[in-house]
């Protein structure tokens, strides 16, 4: 059976920090949502977000963005948005824009 968890109701994910691929990632129902980055000494530059369209519409994409910005957050890190929905999402969202 298919999960239809939504994400956007404090229904958080487990995200995992893929160290090896760059990468902060979700599994859900055997599909992988995830968010790479490139590190740039003090920077981590966010270049792509990736959620299945077998999980679109749930705000998992949001949750990764989130997550990934609270883990620069926490290792005094800048954050460089390259991915577009990254820079939206700060864009909104006031309490990250220090990030940038």
């Amino acid at each position: 059976m298919m999960s239809t968890q939504d994400f956007t109701a404090g229904n958080a994910p487990t995200i995992t920090h893929n160290e090896s691929a760059n990468r902060f990632e979700t599994t859900i129902d055997g599909h992988t949502g995830y968010i790479s980055y490139q590190e740039r000494g003090d920077k981590l530059v966010y270049d792509h977000t990736i959620v299945p369209k077998e999980l679109g519409g749930r705000g998992l994409g949001t949750a990764l963005v989130k997550h990934a910005l609270d883990y620069a957050r926490a290792h005094d890190k800048k954050v460089v948005p390259q991915c577009s929905f990254v820079a939206s999402y700060i864009n909104r969202r006031p309490e990250y824009q220090d990030l940038v």
